[in-house]
């Protein structure tokens, strides 16, 4: 705790702290709750990769999920893909290392598989779904049944 009060004293005085109300403080330091992001945001700065490219179907299916979903849908996506349910300030362009999404390799339908992620590198590794409801549903299973799990891929 004293190295970050010292870390933080060498930017900004610690008694100008005093001008800041404790929720601006939390929303300074750690962003704001609400994640809202657009299709433009997204599409800008995911990086796709590895069997994927900007114009991949399945790419602009994941991106038309993750703009339709509902706030606490969009925190626990943050949650799986990146460990935390908050964007940092400035949002997808100011995560790093960036949201990347790549082809998951599956043994028989991809509608059978759930994807799978790696926290550490913010890493989406997304089956090609054959619509964008299936990718939704199998997107939102892998969510609420990986929560707090740890698995070796």
């Amino acid at each position: 705790m004293e190295a970050m009060r010292q870390g933080f004293s060498s930017v900004m005085p610690l008694s100008n702290l005093q001008l800041f109300y404790a929720n601006e403080m939390s929303q300074l330091l750690c962003g704001t709750g609400v994640s809202m992001w657009t299709e433009e945001e997204l599409c800008t700065n995911l990086q796709p990769d590895h069997g994927y490219t900007g114009t991949s179907t399945a790419v602009k299916h994941l991106i038309q999920v993750m703009t339709e979903f509902e706030q606490e849908e969009q925190r626990a996506f943050l949650k799986f893909v990146t460990g935390c349910p908050r964007l940092p300030v400035g949002g997808f362009k100011s995560l790093h290392p960036r949201l990347t999404v790549v082809k998951k390799s599956v043994d028989g339908p991809p509608d059978s598989y759930l994807p799978s992620v790696m926290t550490c590198v913010n890493y989406l590794k997304l089956p090609d779904y054959s619509t964008p409801q299936s990718l939704r549903s199998k997107l939102l299973i892998a969510i609420s049944e990986g929560q707090n799990s740890f698995h070796l891929s």
